[in-house]
């Protein structure tokens, strides 16, 4: 009979760690192994949406895009529904009734209530690049008009954080057609510090370039059909029989035949 003689709390850690072990020595079969330190993996919508308010409804983009840029760059701790029940609050109700949706107005009266002095400027691509911080600004992007986060311009691309689709990015010509009226809604500090949350990082420079797309695109694939059978015939089976076939050279001798499954018409 065993008794225990002490007891301890153990850590919670996430649900997605991953502990690994390995071998002591590799050199030899050894059955000592040793513990390495755990690794948390994080799922691709996570990644995608990393640092990102998700919006919650088809009409919330602007209280999901404010939120996100109030918590990402000014470090506050708001949910999308507290955004959204300031802009209800602060904003012009029978409007966003009507339109279903929020305006840069809206926002505006909503953040200076919160005590951020904020503003909507009318600018050029240049004037967008040179921002040394994060702005709201509305699209027209696949048939419908959207807010999004532009986090960052490097490298020819506008980097965005756009509550729909997550961690994305445009060439600055394809930007330059999406951005609606060259409108930007800043919001500034008074006296809260900036926050790198927005900043980019490597996950969002792992982009797949447009110029490898469209050569995939318009890439002519050969399939080579008798190649492909025989590829698949040396990866089956094989089985010696004799040959039935009597037109065949080498009829009622022995042969190797792959034993691949074929499939008939009844």
């Amino acid at each position: 009979m065993f008794f225990a003689n002490e007891a301890f709390d153990v850590a919670e850690v996430p649900a997605s760690t991953i502990y690994y072990t390995s071998i002591v020595d590799g050199r030899v079969n050894s059955p000592l192994k040793v513990g390495e330190a755990p690794v948390t993996v994080h799922s691709l919508v996570e990644q995608k949406y990393r640092n990102i308010i998700h919006q919650a409804y088809d009409y919330s983009c602007g209280s999901a895009a404010l939120t996100t840029l109030l918590n990402g760059y000014l470090g506050r701790k708001f949910t999308e529904k507290q955004v959204m029940d300031g802009l209800l609050k602060f904003g012009e109700y029978d409007k966003i009734v009507q339109r279903r949706g929020f305006s840069l107005l809206d926002m505006k009266r909503l953040v200076t209530a919160l005590g951020h002095p904020s503003g909507g400027y009318k600018g050029t691509l240049d004037d967008l690049k040179k921002l040394d911080h994060p702005a709201i600004v509305p699209i027209h992007y696949a048939n419908f008009k959207h807010f999004v986060v532009v986090k960052k311009f490097f490298d020819g691309r506008f980097f965005v954080a756009d509550p729909a689709l997550g961690n994305i990015s445009f060439p600055e010509s394809r930007f330059a057609e999406i951005w609606e009226n060259n409108v930007m809604f800043i919001v500034f500090p008074n006296g809260f510090k900036p926050q790198p949350t927005l900043d980019l990082t490597e996950d969002d420079l792992r982009y797949v370039s447009d110029e490898t797309i469209n050569e995939l695109t318009f890439v002519s694939l050969y399939l080579n059909d008798r190649q492909m059978v025989e590829n698949a015939d040396k990866a089956g089976t094989l089985m010696r029989v004799l040959n039935n076939d009597k037109e065949s050279s080498n009829y009622n001798k022995p042969v190797d035949i792959p034993l691949r499954t074929y499939y008939r018409r009844k």
